[in-house]
Formats: structure tokens, sequence, C-alpha cells
């Protein structure tokens, strides 16, 4: 506590003198980013679409900040945002796609690509296997599937709700919900 105080102190009396620590501010802020290109991205969390600043060198992220430039945000960023440089860096975070296989004891990594394609073909089959028509007795057309229920994320804004559930219906599918409702 005691030397908090007299650092707090001696700092304060550099301040009455005169003396600034903002350019060794950002003098520091500069060296971090100097040789970095920005990229203007969007936070990828929530369907709000607050503006941030990716900075990269040699096509790697070494930071990501609001843009101050944003009408949304204005370059400011909630607790997640702020957080985003872990969402991208991070040695932990998964790159492929966790398979388990039925009946297995254990994961395949499989490349994305295949995963979209193996979701496709599951969709267009549970489609065909459960599509009704009518109903049993005949007296109403249907044309849907129970089976398929579709739960979009509090990530997807409102054109691509739209895109999204005109999709799902097209498809037959009657159960549509959104995370953000929930």
């Amino acid at each position: 506590m005691r030397l908090s105080g007299g650092v707090s102190a001696a700092l304060g009396a550099l301040g009455a003198l005169g003396v600034s620590l903002a350019p060794t501010v950002a003098h520091a802020r500069a060296l971090r980013i100097q040789n970095a290109q920005s990229v203007p991205t969007i936070c990828p969390y929530c369907a709000v679409g607050c503006g941030m600043i990716a900075h990269t060198i040699n096509n790697q992220i070494v930071n990501i900040e609001g843009n101050p430039d944003s009408p949304v945000n204005e370059g400011n960023l909630c607790p997640k945002g702020a957080a985003s440089y872990q969402l991208a860096v991070n040695e932990r975070r998964w790159t492929t796609v966790k398979y388990r296989a039925p009946n297995s004891d254990h994961w395949e990594d499989r490349p994305l690509d295949w995963a979209m394609d193996r979701i496709a073909q599951l969709l267009k089959q549970t489609r065909d296997d459960t599509f009704q028509e009518r109903t049993a007795d005949g007296s109403r057309t249907l044309m849907n599937t129970t089976a398929i229920f579709s739960l979009g994320g509090a990530t997807i804004n409102n054109e691509w709700n739209y895109a999204h559930s005109k999709l799902m219906r097209g498809l037959g599918i009657v159960a549509i919900e959104n995370q953000a409702r929930i």
C-alpha cells in the first residue's frame, strides 16, 4: 500500500510539473502495430454489427480493436468483442470438424467441406423419408416434415434470418426458431 501510494504521489508530482505520459503510451501503441496492415471487419458475436479493426502482419492477426469510424459502436466493444483476438488466435482452437461415427468410441478429424456435404445428405435423406404431402386421411394438403428442427443463433442478422427461414420453409420444415427469442 505504501509503495503504490508513493508511486501515485510521484506520478502526481510529475504531472503537476507538466510531465505527461501520453506520448509514451502513444509510442508503445504505435510499436505494437507499426508494420501491421489494418483490416476493417465486423464482430462475430452478435447481430449488432460492431465495427472492428484487425491488424495483421504476414496474414497473422496481431491485434483486434474497436473501429472508431463505425457508427454502430464508435470504437467501443463489449467484453466478448474485446476478447475476440482470443477467438482467432488460440492454440486450443479446433480448426477441423470433429466426427464420431455411429457406434464408434473415438473422434476423427474431418474437413469442413466433408461435414457440409454430410449435413446436406442427411438433411435430404431425412426430408425424403419423412415428407408428408397430405394428412393420413387425405383430407388436407400438408407438404411438410416435422422430423427436422431449425434453431438459428443469436449472431444471425435479420437478412440472414429471412433467407434462412425461406430456405427452411421451402424444404417444408415447420419447426423454425431462433435462439435470440428463447
